[in-house]
């Protein structure tokens, strides 16, 4: 039996993967139960609202958002949810990151 996940990780993209599946791993190896989605918060913003919406029924105690460029994915996460959320920028254009953390 899968334990409910206590942690929800949302990724902009599937570009992003790369990076956010060290989350995943960092989680397992504490063995912390969490679920993993892309949701955009451009191209699926109705989508991504509702992820975020549900996630405390769901169980979910902590979101983990990671995104490039404008990074604006961690932002619109937490304008929908009183739960704690970590913005992870992530190097996805010609300023290395940088614009990615600024957001």
């Amino acid at each position: 039996m899968m334990k409910q996940p206590l942690v929800g990780i949302l990724m902009g993209s599937d570009n992003d993967y790369e990076i956010m599946k060290e989350t995943a791993v960092a989680l397992r190896q504490f063995g912390i139960p969490f679920e993993m989605t892309v949701s955009s918060a451009h191209r699926t913003p109705e989508r991504t609202a509702k992820f975020v919406r549900e996630a405390k029924a769901r169980g979910i105690k902590l979101l983990i958002a990671g995104a490039g460029a404008a990074a604006h994915l961690a932002g619109v996460v937490a304008a929908e949810t009183t739960l704690p959320v970590i913005a992870v920028p992530i190097d996805a254009t010609s300023l290395n990151g940088l614009d990615a953390l600024l957001a």
